[in-house]
């Protein structure tokens, strides 16, 4: 394991939960670690899953999704490659205040990351290849997203409004003061 890796796991316990700026680092890459974050959120090293949340949570304060489109572990003196299979969080809880244009969807991730949905942190639908049905994700952090779970997606999907837009109709969520639209060829039967 990479020494700035090491120093960060030895502090795993230590319980200071600001994030690093890892925005702000440019170490060089220094290859990629055998860590994979699975569809459900779990963490693995090795093939094994990581059983210690303080270490998970250590490791995901310095995880940074970059322009590539890849996922590394970054501290001020390396980066570090790893495989994420979906999102690298999941939203798993959700607290809805207000209605229509006033509504604001705060979400926590399974991480306990807390953000409200909006400009800063908006929502965004894709199609799931599996079953034709939507996935939400909405942006926590730097380019980090989080994956609705199954049953915090049906009670989005609850939340789903239409509304005139343009031309036409448009389906989607009032949240921070923004109106997130499900692309009409989300909602599309599939063929």
């Amino acid at each position: 394991m990479p020494e700035g890796l090491k120093a960060l796991m030895s502090r795993a316990d230590a319980g200071d939960r600001r994030l690093p700026p890892v925005e702000k680092w440019n170490p060089p890459f220094c290859g990629d670690l055998d860590i994979r974050i699975a569809r459900d959120g779990t963490w693995f090293y090795l093939g094994s899953p990581i059983g210690r949340e303080p270490l998970v949570k250590l490791f995901a304060s310095v995880l940074r999704k970059d322009e590539d489109g890849r996922h590394y572990l970054v501290t001020p003196v390396e980066k570090i490659g790893i495989t994420v299979e979906d999102a690298p969080l999941l939203a798993v809880e959700m607290a809805v205040e207000g209605k229509e244009r006033n509504q604001a969807v705060m979400v926590r991730t399974n991480l306990g990351d807390l953000v409200t949905v909006g400009p800063d942190h908006p929502l965004r639908f894709e199609k799931e290849t599996d079953s034709g049905g939507l996935k939400p994700y909405v942006l926590v952090r730097g380019r980090l997203e989080a994956l609705f779970t199954r049953a915090l997606m049906y009670e989005l999907a609850d939340l789903l409004e239409e509304r005139e837009e343009g031309n036409g109709v448009a389906l989607g969520l009032w949240s921070g003061g923004a109106f997130f639209t499900v692309a009409p060829d989300l909602l599309a039967a599939p063929q």
